[in-house]
């Protein structure tokens, strides 16, 4: 077999392999907990349009490729050198005089492309998509608000209202109950038979008008004392009341992001500046430590396929296994194990006394190790 056959043979076998662990492992993944995410943000699934729960999917899917285009390359190598050693093959490339590293040369270049797309995705797509979740919410209320109340359900995203409806057709809402408080003393509790939704094309924020129930309103008191409810309670009954759902306050709630959703550009200017590029206001040294933390992960963990592959190719060659449970469970103890350390190092964001950002680099400076050392003694073979 000359080296350029075998070039494309072994491409072939790890690209294929990490192509096929990619789909699975993202399905696994993504796909278990997509309509218990969708659930928690949107409500009952089954009435939302498959586009939507379609275009959920599309902003979850490139978040996940963070994990598992690491983690199927890495499976992908220990099948398939584990197999290789297993079959004599590589013992028959090196009575060849080739040598380790001339025969793993096209597995490194299909890491360093697998680590380059990592890059991208860890470093513009993911946290793009982040935010695209974060408005997903903010964008089903502007196209269709009466997509939020779903039968059965309680909403809850918008301040200062807690609904709950029992049933609804269209517009038309049935069993409306409708707990409002404003942050203080002052508190609500409305009740009725059913709501009609009234939205103006155009206009952002879209008015329930409710029919046919009853409002009961408590005040603690201005020296916060509990309500009596015998007493202090106050029912009155209404043929119709209006309410209106500014959903401009829902936007500025979903405008609201964290260091993970936040563009690398913004991160690098908060570490420089010292502020937030959110409230251009002034950050003090956890808040700093937190962006710095967010950027070494982006930047480290884009190197993990590299790394993987470093330490998958002398565990597969000497694993010599055939077995597919046998490469997966070493892929799942190194992943799990690197992946430990990122989570650890995750839990110090705000705690610059423990350099949370160079802990990032930690798994990457010991697999390194680790793997140029198991390497160098299996080219000394």
């Amino acid at each position: 077999m000359g080296p350029k056959i075998f070039d494309r043979y072994i491409w072939r076998q790890v690209a294929s392999s990490t192509l096929t662990g990619v789909l699975v492992l993202t399905g696994v993944m993504v796909l278990g907990n997509v309509f218990k995410e969708m659930e928690r943000l949107l409500g009952d699934t089954v009435g939302l349009p498959i586009l939507l729960v379609l275009q959920f999917i599309s902003y979850v899917v490139p978040y996940s490729l963070v994990f598992t285009i690491p983690w199927a390359l890495l499976t992908a190598i220990l099948l398939v050198f584990g197999r290789m050693s297993a079959d004599n093959e590589m013992t028959a490339l090196r009575m060849t005089g080739m040598s380790m590293p001339r025969i793993c040369l096209p597995v490194f270049i299909l890491a360093t492309l697998m680590s380059g797309l990592c890059y991208f995705v860890n470093l513009e797509l993911a946290p793009l998509t982040k935010n695209k979740i974060k408005r997903l919410f903010y964008d089903v209320a502007l196209d269709d608000p009466a997509m939020l109340f779903q039968p059965g359900k309680v909403l809850d995203r918008f301040p200062g209202y807690r609904i709950y409806v029992a049933k609804r057709e269209g517009n038309n809402l049935e069993g409306v109950e409708i707990y409002q408080t404003d942050g203080s003393r002052s508190e609500s509790y409305i009740r009725a038979k059913n709501a009609e939704l009234e939205i103006t094309p155009g206009v952002t924020d879209f008015i329930l008008l409710l029919r046919d129930g009853q409002v009961e309103t408590w005040d603690g008191g201005e020296d916060g004392s509990s309500t009596d409810v015998l007493n202090d309670l106050q029912p009155v009954s209404f043929r119709e009341m209006p309410i209106t759902f500014p959903l401009s306050r829902l936007q500025k709630k979903s405008e609201k992001v964290s260091n993970s959703m936040k563009t690398t550009e913004a991160l690098w200017q908060e570490v420089k500046s010292g502020v937030s590029t959110v409230d251009q206001l002034p950050m003090n040294e956890k808040l700093v430590s937190s962006s710095r933390t967010e950027l070494s992960m982006r930047y480290s963990f884009s190197l993990a396929a590299v790394v993987f592959v470093l330490v998958g190719i002398p565990l597969g060659i000497t694993a010599q296994r055939r077995e597919t449970s046998i490469g997966f469970a070493l892929s799942l103890i190194v992943a799990v194990s690197y992946i430990f350390v990122i989570i650890f190092a995750s839990t110090q964001a705000e705690k610059p006394s423990s350099y949370p950002h160079l802990l990032m680099w930690l798994p990457n400076v010991v697999f390194i190790a680790v793997g140029s050392r198991l390497f160098w003694k299996l080219c000394q073979r």
